[in-house]
């Protein structure tokens, strides 16, 4: 079953539309979609244009087409070439309806009106073994073998990874820059106490002589 469906702007990750029926059965999926939150985080230009996530008793599947992710959370069971079919229908929609408009809008939810369209399609694949699914998962086109598959630890873990890989590496410029300033001090102070006295007793010799040649 298609339990959820949220599309986001890849650039940063603001969420552009949603499905707003997604308690069906009674099943809190409000964990489910903070891990949704935190993968469109993560999503960049380099990443998988498509890729499965798995998550406990659900996948995640996401395609991204022309700078938008569209994700649907999904049970095991369902089959993974009716999950993409369906973000594919979806992509092909929302471009043509929306497609202009998505680097403009600000605001998260901008296109909540999408709804409709998403909750048309989603009954449409609800059941999949009417004859319309069946002949989706049998059509030989659509190749989701190679579609990479990921456990959600890792996927979340990487960021995670990638966060304190940043953190550390803002810390050693600073560190660096401290040791710098130090380093500099450190020099001026042993060439003050190098230099210095010898220079202050020649500059009070030349202040003497100046004084006794020129006042005396």
């Amino acid at each position: 079953m298609l339990r959820s469906t949220i599309i986001a702007r890849l650039a940063d990750g603001l969420p552009l539309a949603a499905s707003m029926d997604d308690e069906e059965g009674g099943v809190d999926l409000s964990e489910y979609k903070n891990q949704a939150k935190q993968i469109f985080k993560r999503l960049s230009m380099d990443s998988e244009t498509r890729c499965s996530i798995e998550s406990g008793p659900y996948y995640f599947h996401y395609l991204i087409e022309f700078g938008v992710c569209y994700l649907c959370l999904c049970d095991r069971s369902y089959p993974k070439k009716l999950a993409f079919s369906y973000l594919e229908e979806l992509q092909k929609e929302f471009n043509e309806k929306y497609g202009n408009e998505v680097g403009t809008v600000a605001r998260p939810y901008a296109f909540v009106k999408f709804d409709t369209f998403i909750q048309k399609t989603k009954k449409q694949y609800k059941d999949t073994r009417t004859q319309r699914n069946l002949h989706k998962v049998n059509d030989d086109l659509q190749d989701v073998t190679r579609i990479m598959t990921k456990n959600i630890h890792e996927v979340l873990g990487r960021g995670d990874q990638l966060n304190n890989m940043s953190e550390m590496s803002r810390r050693l410029n600073e560190q660096s820059q401290t040791y710098l300033k130090n380093a500099k001090k450190m020099n001026w102070q042993a060439m003050w106490q190098k230099y210095g006295p010898p220079s202050l007793v020649a500059a009070i010799v030349l202040l003497v002589l100046y004084i006794r040649i020129y006042w005396w």
